[in-house]
């Protein structure tokens, strides 16, 4: 007998590539108010016309769909589609840590939305009022245009929060979407791009092509830098594997299980927050896309930052 499942969907149809808000209401009487409507899923549109289904859709109950084409706003946001890849690395990659393994085949179901670069002192001062990078001794002078550092786990999610509270009142995102850091998982993805090897531009066994992609202590002159100035990976993400280690969502420290595992977040307890990334004080075997590491959440230095991901049909939790 043939098992099938109906679920209810809509034909949309645009120009293929174009980044959709997959949205619902309950009922037709909350149409014509905006902030009625929840956001389902960023969809990366694959064909036109295309019929997208709601897997999630309630027993009971009804919705009723919308697809919008995401507009300019936010700006400097890089979608990243959903996938599955390897998280980790193999046993024999060069340089590779026993922490960063065995390799787990991790599906992220969803595609959200992540910086293009990491969020800037002036990004933060705007919205914070403060800028932690000025508020050590100097390792350089202060520069807005460079990555917001010695900013501790909950600055970081702080500002996550007021970001998510201005971009709804402005009505640029739904009311259940929200800003927040990546979670270990996600950070690995985007940074691979779908790539197996140790950087996101290929093996570079001795090194010689990442000073192209990222600042490391090779070529940095001990010092941060302005955003953007490396090449980007295939997503178009800028300073993934070097500039300024990047603070994650997940608890820990806690060791892969290998197999399967569909939107890992990590542990729900744990002392310390992960970071990854390399640094402009790291050396390009601290640099590679499976390194990790983590830290005490209020810890501060002048080599880790953040950036953000925007991430559809949830709710903003707090620390």
């Amino acid at each position: 007998m043939l098992n099938m499942q109906l679920y209810p969907g809509l034909s949309i149809t645009g120009t293929v590539g174009r980044v959709h808000l997959i949205q619902y209401v309950s009922s037709l009487e909350q149409a014509n108010d905006p902030s009625a409507w929840r956001c389902l899923e960023f969809l990366q549109l694959p064909a036109s016309p295309y019929l997208w289904t709601d897997k999630s859709s309630p027993a009971t109950g009804q919705r009723f769909y919308r697809a919008v084409v995401r507009t300019s706003a936010p700006t400097n946001m890089v979608f990243i589609p959903p996938g599955t890849f390897r998280m980790g690395i193999p046993a024999d990659e060069v340089d590779g840590n026993v922490w960063e393994g065995p390799q787990t085949a991790v599906t992220i179901s969803r595609g959200f939305l992540m910086g293009e670069y990491e969020v800037t002192q002036g990004e933060f001062l705007a919205l914070a009022g403060t800028n932690p990078s000025n508020c050590q001794p100097p390792h350089f002078p202060e520069d807005l245009t460079r990555p917001v550092e010695n900013v501790t786990w909950f600055e970081a999610t702080n500002y996550c929060g007021l970001l998510t509270e201005r971009e709804r009142a402005a009505g640029r995102i739904s009311t259940n979407s929200v800003y927040r850091l990546p979670t270990e998982a996600e950070w690995e993805y985007a940074c691979r791009a779908w790539t197996s090897t140790r950087f996101s531009h290929g093996d570079d066994v001795d090194y010689a092509t990442l000073t192209n992609f990222a600042w490391y202590v090779e070529n940095s002159a001990s010092s941060s830098h302005p955003v953007g100035q490396k090449l980007p990976n295939p997503w178009g993400l800028h300073d993934m594997h070097g500039s300024v280690r990047e603070w994650c969502l997940g608890k820990g420290p806690y060791a892969y299980a290998g197999g399967i595992a569909l939107d890992p977040e990590g542990p729900a307890t744990g002392s310390s927050r992960a970071w990854r990334g390399g640094s402009f004080a790291h050396p390009g075997s601290e640099c590679r896309s499976a390194y990790r590491g983590y830290s005490d959440p209020g810890h501060t230095d002048s080599t880790l930052g953040f950036r953000v991901v925007l991430a559809p049909g949830q709710r903003w939790t707090g620390q």
